[in-house]
């Protein structure tokens, strides 16, 4: 239900943007978000929307910006000044109420995107 696009490969203080779109029965989103996961790491919380508020990890202040639009159901994620360590692959993530009835129940489902991989060369 979340399709991530835009990852490549790009070089040391180069720039990409990455997208996610939802789709299917959302009523409310009320996380939206994006997580890498590096190769023998955890995935970690990259930069997120929740109900407004905007958080980035220390590690991308200054250098990547997040957007979103919840009529549309879309997150980007804006990446400038990338350096190899931000070599990863990107999963944006939702956490949304499928319903009014669910909305008012306080029940949240969550989904993950396929990941997209972002690489980048010294």
């Amino acid at each position: 239900q979340l399709q991530a696009s835009g990852g490549g490969l790009v070089q040391t203080g180069g720039s990409l943007r990455l997208s996610c779109t939802a789709s299917g029965l959302i009523f409310n989103q009320n996380i939206m978000g994006w997580y890498r996961q590096a190769p023998g790491k955890q995935r970690e919380s990259v930069a997120t929307i929740t109900s407004g508020t905007f958080e980035s990890s220390d590690s991308v202040k200054g250098r990547f910006t997040i957007s979103g639009d919840t009529a549309s159901g879309s997150v980007s994620l804006g990446m400038n000044n990338l350096r190899p360590e931000d070599t990863a692959v990107y999963y944006c993530y939702f956490q949304v109420f499928s319903s009014l009835y669910d909305y008012r129940k306080g029940r949240r489902k969550e989904l993950w995107g396929q990941g997209t991989l972002v690489t980048v060369s010294s």
